[in-house]
């Protein structure tokens, strides 16, 4: 098993990417390579350990070690993604580091299994044709639209602890499964496309009526954009305060972000108000060109305002309710939804079923009336319940 023993002390003498050497696979693989010649019994019991640990991966060898390469953040990458001056001392690292995790990921079950003296049954495992360097390189060329770290892999984030934390299953909803509100959508996707062109970009507000398509058209529009470099951290109300500190981390990242805040809203006490004040005052894209804050709210002012406010508690009436009611008015961009009329709440309906291959009929349009009625009133949400009742009861 010389040859595995060659390729664990390559491994050993990586730098750049030397955060392999935790990774669960490696690990395994190393205890292999020191295996002693002759003893079938570890040597069967350690194969096999290995090939488990590239089981749970949920991919072959080769596609993991390339995981490895492409999602690790280490010195090199950030040296390439803020556009510094990468020393050749560097660059030697990273070719050997390369050419050493190249070695392993080519490495087939059926070579390992030949040193092995066992006439039972040993599992094999999937490997590939990748050329590591190459693709890795080509990364770093277009690291604007691939990201690196965490964010190579995933697309939806949310705050957990203070930290950015992946999204384990996002929302996949796309544009083309929001039925009307062309001109709503517009507006978003126009911004959106100013922010990964690098261009100024508002911060928006998405207000309106509930169940009108206000959050899914944020994430649809991730959706369509993630694989151009669009980003989407969600963030709770009460971790507004975190956002600087999340800005910058953000600040040299490559990729562009979008900070969502869902269902806003606020009463005059609330510490937060003056938190996301702040934040909006002027633009972020001013202060960091690569994050927009984009957030929704079923109020108009986002304030609940209450007639005590209104009618005078305070000296200065007129200033309270100003203040209450600029907060909305520091985004960049307010696209209003309103709940559908009757025949935009049909087209919806229509659109919808024929997205799920159902047969539009006078009497199908009849009871989604009566669906809307029994439901309180017409919205995209409640179009999208209709139809779902539909497939449930075919």
């Amino acid at each position: 098993m010389d040859s595995l023993k060659n390729i664990k002390i390559g491994l050993y003498s990586l730098t750049v990417f030397r955060n392999a050497l935790s990774d669960d696979v490696i690990k395994s693989f190393i205890r292999l390579a020191d295996t002693r010649d002759g003893d079938t019994e570890n040597e069967v019991l350690n194969y096999c350990d290995f090939v488990s640990k590239i089981y749970k991966s949920e991919n072959g060898l080769s596609r993991h070690v390339f995981d490895l390469v492409t999602d690790d953040e280490n010195v090199f990458i950030n040296r390439v993604s803020s556009s510094e001056m990468i020393p050749d001392v560097f660059s030697d690292a990273v070719e050997n580091d390369i050419e050493v995790l190249q070695s392993l990921a080519d490495l087939t079950s059926e070579k390992i299994k030949s040193y092995i003296k066992y006439s039972g049954f040993l599992p094999s495992y999937r490997t590939e044709k990748i050329d590591i360097e190459k693709e890795y390189m080509k990364r770093c060329a277009d690291i604007g639209k691939y990201g690196y770290g965490i964010y190579s892999k995933n697309y939806a984030f949310y705050i957990e602890d203070g930290k950015i934390t992946p999204v384990r299953h996002p929302d996949k909803i796309r544009l083309s499964d929001l039925a009307d509100y062309e001109d709503e959508k517009k507006q978003v996707i126009d911004n959106t496309i100013a922010l990964l062109n690098g261009k100024p970009a508002a911060n928006v507000l998405l207000a309106g009526d509930a169940g009108t398509g206000k959050s899914s058209t944020v994430k649809a529009v991730v959706n369509e954009f993630k694989d151009d470099g669009l980003r989407i951290i969600e963030i709770r109300k009460e971790q507004l305060r975190e956002i600087p500190k999340i800005m910058d981390e953000l600040d040299s990242n490559p990729l562009k972000f979008i900070l969502f805040i869902d269902d806003l809203s606020f009463t005059k006490a609330d510490d937060n108000f003056s938190a996301l004040k702040a934040l909006l005052e002027g633009t972020v894209s001013a202060k960091s060109g690569n994050v927009a804050i984009y957030a929704t709210s079923n109020r108009r002012h986002i304030v609940k305002e209450s007639f005590a406010e209104r009618e005078g508690d305070d000296i200065h009436r007129n200033d309270t309710i100003q203040e209450l009611m600029s907060l909305s008015e520091r985004f960049g961009l307010t696209v209003t939804y309103v709940k559908p009329n009757k025949q935009t709440y049909l087209d919806i309906v229509k659109k919808l079923a024929e997205q799920e291959n159902i047969k539009v009929t006078d009497d199908l349009l009849a009871e989604a009336e009566r669906f809307e009625i029994r439901k309180g009133g017409r919205s995209a949400r409640v179009a999208k319940q209709f139809i779902d009742k539909v497939i449930s009861e075919t």
